[in-house]
Order: C-alpha cells, then sequence, then structure tokens
C-alpha cells in the first residue's frame, strides 16, 4: 500500500484497526475528540469507565486474558495523571498496554495552561518506554513503536502526542503489525536447554516453580509432561495459582504469602528448581509461616521472556532468555529422549500426596472456626467450592483478598488475575470487567474487602452500562484490616484508620445503580448466592459479612519495628511500658 493522504487522528485510528483493537477505554476529553469520532466508523468501542485507574485495571486483565495488549487515553493534564496506579500496576505485572496520552497544545508549552502537566517525565518510570510524537507526520510511526515495545518488553508504553497535532493532513502508510514488530519469541540457547536437561536428570529432588508466563503461552501440558518425567513437584507462583492445574498428582500449590505449605515443604528440599516464565520476585518468595522455603544451595534453572530478570533475585546456575512454551517443548523433548515413557517415584508421590492432604486439612479446618457472623476463611472455602471450572476470577489486596491465595484451585480454562507485587487495592473489580470484556461468556468473579470496594463500587455503573455480568464478592469486615492486623501485633491493639464506617448494607447501592444485590451473613448461603449470581448473568453485587477480628498474618514480619517513644508524653506508647498501662 502506497502512502495516502490522511489526517493525523486518521492515521492513529487506522493503526490501532491494523492492531486489530476493538475497543478503546477511558473518559472523554476535548484533547483527544477528533480521534474518538472516528471510532464507531472504524469499529472501535469507547469503553467509558468513571474514573480513569479503573480503565488501566481493565486493560491490564484484558491483556493478561487475550493476550492483545489493552490501550487507554485520557484528557490530558488529570485524566493521565489518574492512570498513574494502573499504569504502574500493569508495569510490575508485565502486561502489555499503550497509554493514547494527549499532552498540551504546542503553542502553550510551559505557561502551566489549563490541565498541563508533564506527563512524560511523571510515566517514564511506571512505564517501559515513553514515546513523543516529534511531529504530526511521525503520529503512525511513533504508535508502531509504542506497541512494538509493549509487546517485546511485556509492559506499558505511554504515546505521548500535542494536542494539536491530531489535526492537519499528512500522508503515511498503514502497515501490517507483521511489518514492524516480531510475536514469535524463540526457545533458547540450545547448548543452556541440553544442560538443564541434563541436571533435571541428574537431580534427585527437582521441583518446577510455573509462572505467569506458562499462562500467557498455554503451557500447562507441557509442564505437566516434564513433572511427569521427574516425578517432581509442581509449585506455582505468587498469586498465579492458575499456572498448573490443581487436579494434577503433582501439584502442590502456589508459593508466596498465604500461599501453600506443601509447596514451600517442596521446595524447601529441592536440589535442582526448573522456574519456568517467572522472575522469581523478592516478594514472592520471601519466608512464610516462619518457613525460609526457598533453598539457597539448590540449582536453578530460569527461565523467562526478560534477560533483565534472569538472575535478578536468585543466582542461577543456567538461566535461559526464552519463551516459557518453547523452551519447556525443548526440555521437554530431551527429556523424552531419555525417559520415553514416564516412570513414577512411588515414594516422592507418597510424600507429594500426604502434604498436599495436610496443607487441604488445615485451611479446612480453619475455615471451619466459627465466625461472627461468618469466618473469612469460611466464604473463601465456599465460594471455591461454588465455582465453575473455567471461572475467570479476580482478587484485590487485603487481608481476605490475600488468604484467597489459601483456597483458589484452577483446573479448567479458569484464570486468576490479582493485583500482584504492585499490591494496590481497588484492582479486582475494574480488572474483572476488562476480564469480562475478553471473555462475554466466562464466569467472571471478583473477590474484595470493602475497603478495596469503596474505590471500585463507582465501576458498577459501567458494567451495567456495558451489560457486564461480573459478580463482585465483597468481603463486609468494616475495616482495613491487614493493616489493623499491623496495630494488632505491633501497636497494642491501637487502631487508627484501620475502622471503616460503610453505609448499612451495599446491597441497597448496588440495585440504585442497576445491578443486582445479595447480602449473606450465612456461611452455608455463600455457594447457592455465588451460583443463583452467575446464573442470572447480570452484574451482581454479593456482600458477604464478615468477622474483622478473624485476621491473617502480616504480610510482612520484618517491615515494621515494635514502637518506641523517646518524648516523655508518647511513653505510655512504648512497647516496653505496655505491661504498665
Amino acid at each position: 500500500m502506497a502512502k495516502v493522504k490522511m489526517t493525523p487522528s486518521e492515521a492513529i485510528c487506522e493503526t490501532l484497526v491494523a492492531e486489530g483493537i476493538q475497543h478503546v477505554s477511558g473518559i472523554v476529553g476535548s484533547a483527544f475528540m477528533d480521534l474518538i469520532d472516528l471510532f464507531p466508523t472504524a469499529g472501535i468501542e469507547f469503553i467509558s469507565v468513571r474514573h480513569e485507574q479503573s480503565a488501566g485495571h481493565m486493560e491490564d486483565a484484558f491483556c493478561r486474558v487475550t493476550g492483545k495488549a489493552g490501550v487507554l487515553i485520557g484528557q490530558n493534564g488529570p485524566g493521565i495523571t489518574n492512570m498513574v496506579t494502573s499504569v504502574a500496576a500493569a508495569n510490575s505485572a508485565h502486561t502489555p498496554m499503550v497509554i493514547i496520552c494527549p499532552s498540551a497544545g504546542t503553542p502553550t508549552v510551559g505557561w502551566d495552561g489549563f490541565q498541563e502537566a508533564d506527563t512524560v517525565q511523571i510515566f517514564k518510570a511506571i512505564t517501559k518506554a515513553v514515546i513523543q510524537v516529534p511531529h504530526p507526520s511521525r503520529a503512525a510511526d511513533c504508535l508502531r513503536t509504542a506497541f512494538r515495545i509493549a509487546y517485546a518488553e511485556r509492559g506499558p508504553v505511554l504515546y505521548d502526542i500535542p494536542r494539536d497535532y491530531f489535526y492537519g493532513e499528512i500522508e503515511e502508510q498503514i502497515l501490517e503489525p507483521h511489518q514492524y514488530r516480531v510475536s514469535q519469541r524463540g526457545c533458547g540457547d540450545l547448548a543452556s536447554l541440553d544442560k538443564a536437561a541434563e541436571l533435571l536428570l541428574s537431580a534427585e529432588r527437582p521441583v518446577i516453580i510455573s509462572g505467569r508466563g506458562v499462562v500467557d503461552t498455554n503451557a500447562r501440558d507441557i509442564v505437566a509432561k516434564i513433572a511427569e518425567r521427574l516425578t517432581a513437584p509442581v509449585a506455582c507462583t505468587y498469586l498465579h495459582n492458575d499456572a498448573f492445574p490443581a487436579d494434577h498428582p503433582l501439584w502442590v500449590g502456589p508459593i508466596g504469602y498465604m500461599g501453600s505449605k506443601a509447596a514451600m515443604y517442596s521446595l524447601a528440599e529441592a536440589d535442582v528448581i526448573l522456574a519456568l516464565g517467572t522472575r522469581l520476585s523478592v516478594f514472592g518468595t520471601l519466608p512464610q509461616y516462619d518457613i525460609n522455603y526457598f533453598p539457597e544451595n539448590a540449582n536453578i534453572i530460569q527461565v523467562d521472556i526478560n534477560p533483565r530478570h534472569i538472575a535478578r533475585t536468585h543466582p542461577v546456575e543456567i538461566g535461559i532468555i526464552a519463551d516459557a512454551k518453547e523452551a519447556a517443548k525443548e526440555i521437554l523433548k530431551r527429556l523424552e529422549a531419555k525417559i520415553p515413557t514416564p516412570k513414577v517415584n512411588e515414594s516422592r508421590l507418597a510424600t507429594i500426596k500426604a502434604r498436599q492432604k495436610d496443607w487441604e486439612d488445615e485451611i479446612v479446618s480453619l475455615a471451619m472456626v466459627d465466625g461472627n457472623p461468618i469466618n473469612p476463611r469460611r466464604g473463601l472455602y465456599e465460594v471455591q467450592k461454588a465455582l465453575p471450572e473455567n471461572a475467570i476470577v479476580a482478587t484485590d489486596i487485603g487481608n481476605v483478598s490475600s488468604t484467597a491465595n489459601s483456597y483458589l484451585k484452577f483446573t479448567g480454562k479458569g484464570m486468576h488475575i490479582a493485583a500482584l507485587t504492585f499490591g494496590n487495592t481497588g484492582f479486582a473489580y475494574p480488572a474483572a470487567l476488562g476480564a469480562q470484556l475478553a471473555d462475554r461468556y466466562a464466569p467472571v468473579v471478583a473477590i474484595i474487602g470493602d475497603g478495596a470496594w469503596g474505590m471500585s463500587l463507582h465501576e458498577v455503573s459501567t458494567a451495567v452500562e456495558q451489560n457486564l455480568p461480573v459478580v463482585a464478592i465483597v468481603f463486609r469486615n468494616g475495616g482495613w484490616c491487614a493493616e489493623k492486623k499491623n496495630q494488632v501485633d505491633f501497636y497494642n491493639n491501637r487502631f487508627v484508620g484501620a475502622d471503616i464506617p460503610n453505609p448499612e448494607s451495599f446491597v441497597p447501592v448496588a440495585i440504585a445503580m442497576g445491578a443486582e444485590g445479595i447480602r449473606v451473613d450465612k456461611a452455608e448461603e455463600v455457594g447457592p448466592a455465588l451460583e443463583r449470581a452467575l446464573a442470572s448473568r447480570k452484574p451482581t453485587v454479593i456482600e458477604i459479612v464478615c468477622d474483622g477480628t478473624q485476621l491473617a498474618p502480616p504480610f510482612r514480619k520484618d517491615a515494621l519495628k515494635l514502637p518506641v517513644r523517646l518524648l516523655p508524653k508518647y511513653q505510655k506508647l512504648d512497647y516496653r511500658n505496655w505491661d504498665k498501662n
């Protein structure tokens, strides 16, 4: 196709069409109105949210489900700065995304005009790149660069264009994605793959850690075949509970905060670890339950698509820069050459099964402790039992949401969309909406505490407007309970800012916004309520009234210290004086 005359807005829109973009999320603004005026004719839907942060979380989840980069847009200045948290979260989660960022018009830059902000500097630290359009004729070229980097480096890219650059006349050739970016990654260095297979074959206690890369490439079946050749237990990385099927005999569950002790005890004894599609984050491998489970002397084979993450947190024996699925296929091929038929190590399998049972017994026992009115663990246990195997579950951050790491299991096509290590509240519900946009027929559930719900309940209007039948399961415990636990353990039960005076019920709020609402205050009603909500295929809020005194352990015991007070007026707050007060 030769270059033809078009406006910069048309060049941008046609590039989005070439990329297969079918919707863009944000809030309408004058800065980019010339562009979105083209969307209906181009077949691109504009998804209007209630807060721009939600647009980022929606597109983050949309990409995790589909593999396609999400696109969001906002008014220059405050519209774009409202996206900071969700873009930073996507950056931490390695989710490709393009933010179309109008900036102040070139004639007025530097005059502190209306809605002027230096968004380029703001976003440099939380994106993979910031691409500035230097001239209207470069509008499409720079957008292609943004998509190329977003996919190549697995993260968000800011596409900054002065608002007056949408207008004018340029000559442009619209390219197909294969003409400017690579969509396939290789298997890695062949010699390193040979060494990896040899190391696994020589191991006495190999363990596999399956991560986000396995989910993104749909490589779980290949990981299972590797595990079966070695009778190796498979652990999932922190909050990627969907990285290995929970009904497989070699599954031991997730690691990280509120993860599985079965996985941790398996890792603790490993002599060789195959870490597939994971950066092995610091927070995701910290000691838990007083178990320092990540072995210091194990030989680690780390496979990750990003060379920056190889050996970044743990020294490795073999580092392989590769697509997780392609590398796994090559490792399996080498193992099959040596072990044509899997031979089960019965002794090791018995140990794995015993650990699975011990962990299951422990979390069920904890869930069955009475609560007033509902033990939050019991609520999570009942939710898990009622989830269809193809459910997509978005989880927030906080006491209850994080405890879900103990209970959530995935066996079929279901997915776990979590806030991950950026750990911002208000993630789960807009993420669930994005997941539902990605798969209109899947059952989609968000697990949220009432603190995080206060940050995201306004998007119920978006769910109703877009007919997204997401079920929000709100655990109402009346507090910021993760922080409350810190005040219990470190501040002698002095609660400052931890209690949340919520409305009497969130159900009337949901109904007023056009959704369904269900209040549950009996544990045995949780499962039926969820089944009814999913069957209705309507946006629904389930409010589970749970015990605000039944708290999970602190996120990090090393992050706080007992308070020491030096000024006389604060002496009564000193931990050394608690027994005197």
